[in-house]
């Protein structure tokens, strides 16, 4: 992964720009490269960067390339029918810094998801949602903030995090319908926390159709 070109360093930042770099200062933590407070100033710094040139001086100092992730697993095949639209790779990033932000409703959802809480809240409710994909991975970061990740009863719920001085609490689940949709969230809560469970009573109903019909 590369960072942003140091040669203007007054072109204004993109959300693309601030989050190549928030992915570099993510890997840095989880390697050891950055302690607790370092990572929680870096990763406020580059959400609230307004051009390359703030951005460039965070990530000087780190390899700017990510480890080689593992290969995914093959998805489950999907119901025989009509053929599918092809799926979106990301939806609407979540960024909540020194403030909140909310995804809920009749919303699409692409197969990844970013949540971003910096002494704010992020709250994604996917009860109501348009899956797109059969799989959904939701990366969350919540230094000083907090993320809730709401998803239908019907679905399956996996995670994997880390809590420093915070917690991280996935309740998993496995649908009984082997073809329902499956949400990871992964990530880490410093100084803060991330809840996700399922929301009882609201049920997806089959996936492809309001996929198709929406």
């Amino acid at each position: 992964m590369t960072k942003p070109a140091a040669a203007e360093p007054a072109l204004r930042a993109s959300d693309a720009d601030r989050e190549r770099v928030a992915d570099i200062l993510r890997d840095a933590f989880a390697e050891g490269r950055l302690d607790v407070n370092e990572h929680a100033e870096r990763i406020e710094a580059a959400y609230g960067a307004k051009t390359l040139g703030e951005l460039e001086p965070l990530t000087r100092d780190l390899p700017a390339h990510r480890p080689s992730a593992a290969p995914k697993p093959a998805p489950a095949p999907a119901p025989a029918g009509p053929p599918l639209p092809p799926a979106r790779d990301y939806s609407p990033n979540a960024v909540a810094v020194f403030g909140g932000s909310t995804r809920k409703g009749r919303w699409r959802v692409g197969s990844r998801i970013r949540a971003v809480a910096v002494f704010g809240g992020v709250d994604i409710d996917l009860t109501d949602a348009v899956f797109e994909s059969p799989e959904v991975l939701i990366d969350v970061t919540a230094v000083f903030g907090g993320v809730t990740v709401k998803v239908p009863e019907n679905v399956s719920l996996h995670g994997t995090g880390v809590g420093i001085f915070g917690g991280f609490d996935v309740r998993e689940q496995t649908a009984d319908d082997p073809y329902a949709p499956v949400v990871r969230v992964r990530g880490a809560a410093v100084f803060g926390g991330c809840e996700a469970r399922p929301k009882r009573g609201k049920l997806l109903k089959e996936w492809v159709r309001k996929q198709l019909d929406f």
